[in-house]
């Protein structure tokens, strides 16, 4: 018996309640809008769940992938053979047992968290309110807009190590640095829930910044197509968009991807662009920057396989 013949008795079995997709297209669960099926896909609805789920997963050999808003990955157009798991039905929020925190799992979006706060008179998220990811992705990578980032606001992480159980980290002990922690060298982790810590505001005050920022963002970014956000990590004393800009790339094309003419950090998905379009403008892109700054482009997008 294969292991996903195997996982669908278990699920069955043991997680009845649990939305479950057999060779899930996986262009719907990603903003670049490209993949193929995963061999199987399932949305626990807490973190229990999502740790008997793994647990299992990886007895198996199913290889799993944590999957949650899929706004910085990329699948190969053949899809993967493995189980992908959304945290989507994972995203409670609530008050923290100390004023002026948040607790949230791994599957609410920064934007609901974000909103949460304000309502509350808690500022420090207004960064998030436009980042489209998730809470897990966003721990992860520490990701951040606008001067703010995930780590001035993370007290504190409870994360499940696959060989050693679940754990809550501090916000130091996640080492965070740019677009990078401590889970970002162990990719088998799984967020569960994190708290985090914020200042008392106005929540008018915090309203207007969000808004403010958000405005910023539809200026100078093409959310009216499909992409993974930034595509390069920003090399130090640079900005990836301006060197990009630099070497004439805006417009540069491959099959459906496209350096974007709005913003020269996004490569975007112009209409039926392939995972292989991506890759190889991505290729492209590193390849003439390099030859034309010495600058080597490092990508903020992850390719799954």
């Amino acid at each position: 018996m294969s292991w996903y013949e195997e996982l669908d008795k278990w699920a069955a079995d043991y997680l009845p309640d649990m939305e479950y997709e057999k060779d899930a297209p996986l262009d719907r669960y990603t903003s670049f809008r490209i993949g193929g099926p995963a061999r199987r896909m399932a949305f626990p609805r807490s973190g229990e769940a999502a740790v008997l789920l793994v647990s299992h997963a990886l007895e198996l050999g199913a290889r799993p992938f944590v999957l949650g808003n899929g706004t910085n990955v990329l699948f190969p157009d053949e899809g993967v053979e493995r189980l992908v798991i959304c945290t989507r039905d994972m995203a409670g929020v609530v008050a923290g047992a100390v004023a002026g925190e948040i607790t949230a799992e791994c599957g609410a979006s920064l934007a609901k968290i974000a909103v949460f706060a304000q309502k509350a008179g808690l500022s420090g998220l207004e960064f998030a309110h436009g980042i489209p990811g998730r809470l897990g992705g966003a721990v992860c990578m520490n990701a951040g807009a606008y001067g703010g980032e995930m780590a001035q606001v993370v007290k504190e992480v409870t994360v499940l190590f696959p060989e050693d159980g679940v754990k809550t980290l501090s916000g130091e002990e996640m080492a965070f640095s740019y677009r990078h922690s401590l889970l970002t060298e162990h990719p088998d982790t799984v967020v569960l829930r994190a708290t985090l810590r914020l200042q008392a505001g106005i929540p008018g005050e915090i309203r207007e910044k969000m808004d403010e920022l958000m405005a910023r963002r539809k200026a100078s970014q093409p959310l009216e197509y499909p992409s993974a956000g930034s595509t390069f990590k920003r090399p130090a004393g640079y900005y990836a968009a301006a060197l990009i800009d630099q070497c004439g790339l805006k417009g540069l094309t491959v099959g459906g991807a496209q350096v974007s003419e709005k913003h020269a950090g996004f490569v975007i998905n112009r209409g039926g662009a392939s995972c292989a379009d991506v890759t190889a403008l991505m290729a492209e892109i590193q390849k003439r920057v390099r030859e034309q700054t010495g600058v080597v482009l490092e990508p903020e997008v992850r390719v799954i396989t």
